[in-house]
């Protein structure tokens, strides 16, 4: 694997696939997948510092990233407030953007994988994310395993 020590992923529309369930009792609910999960783990295992940064403020992502054991979870990040959000966990760490890997679909992604070492993003991410330089496409969609797939592209290099 190349140098990243920090590896950092958005939510909705990538780590889900961007539904949002309402009950009509007003409960929100969001569909992860295991095999993401589990490679966030196996980064974990090989060193690697994990976390999320997301635009929403939400219990249930709450309850995921501790369910998962991650490293970092920073909610609530719009209007820039993601890359500094990275800023701030590479400088607890002692890294520099050069050796963090983000994975996001959105615009509000964007900043984010301009900076990070390596990007990515889902197959059906917004199509100006996809036009980012150096971006990595993957082959499956947000909430389908695209998370896993770009970690193990990482842990076979």
């Amino acid at each position: 694997m190349t140098d990243i020590r920090l590896f950092l992923t958005d939510v909705d529309g990538t780590l889900t696939d961007g539904g949002m369930y309402y009950t009509s009792t007003g409960d929100t609910m969001k569909k992860f997948n295991t095999r993401d999960g589990m490679g966030l783990q196996l980064l974990q295992r090989a060193g690697v510092k994990v976390g999320i940064v997301t635009s929403e403020t939400t219990e249930i992502v709450t309850r995921r990233a501790e369910k998962l054991g991650l490293d970092y979870l920073v909610q609530g990040k719009r209007d820039g407030g993601k890359l500094a959000a990275a800023l701030d966990i590479c400088s607890s760490m002692g890294i520099t953007m050069s050796q963090v890997a983000y994975i996001g679909d959105d615009v509000n992604c964007a900043e984010l994988l301009r900076n990070a070492g390596i990007a990515a993003c889902p197959a059906d991410a917004m199509p100006q994310v996809k036009r980012i330089d150096g971006i990595h496409v993957m082959s499956l969609r947000g909430g389908e395993g695209c998370v896993r797939e770009f970690i193990n592209q990482l842990l076979d290099q």
